[in-house]
């Protein structure tokens, strides 16, 4: 065993920073399925406040996980959708459902 204990890898780290949040993961599997408005995550999501999706969208926004579309249109339609970046975690939710199924609630 080694004397000195090993560090987490810092882009490890910033990764489940990102991610590790409540909410976070259900919002970005929503949105693999395409660009969304406020009102559709917000129902598939019911246990989930309003004010915490506005503020989950505006952290994933901040590090280029989604983006935010404004349509001049009457009314304005404001929709959300997964960057590039945002579009690569689709492997990632796919084993974290993939391990859910597995393990998870297991009788």
């Amino acid at each position: 065993m080694s004397d000195h204990p090993q560090t987490m890898c810092p882009r490890f780290e910033a990764a489940f920073e990102i991610l590790g949040k409540r909410w976070t993961g259900l919002i970005v599997r929503g949105l693999l399925q395409g660009p969304r408005r406020f009102k559709d995550i917000s129902e598939m999501i019911p246990g989930m406040s309003d004010r915490m999706l506005a503020e989950r969208f505006k952290e994933l926004e901040a590090v280029g996980v989604i983006s935010r579309h404004v349509y001049p249109e009457t009314p304005v339609r404001i929709e959300y959708q997964l960057t590039e970046k945002g579009k690569a975690l689709q492997p990632v939710m796919d084993a974290v459902q993939h391990w859910g199924e597995t393990w998870c609630f297991k009788e």
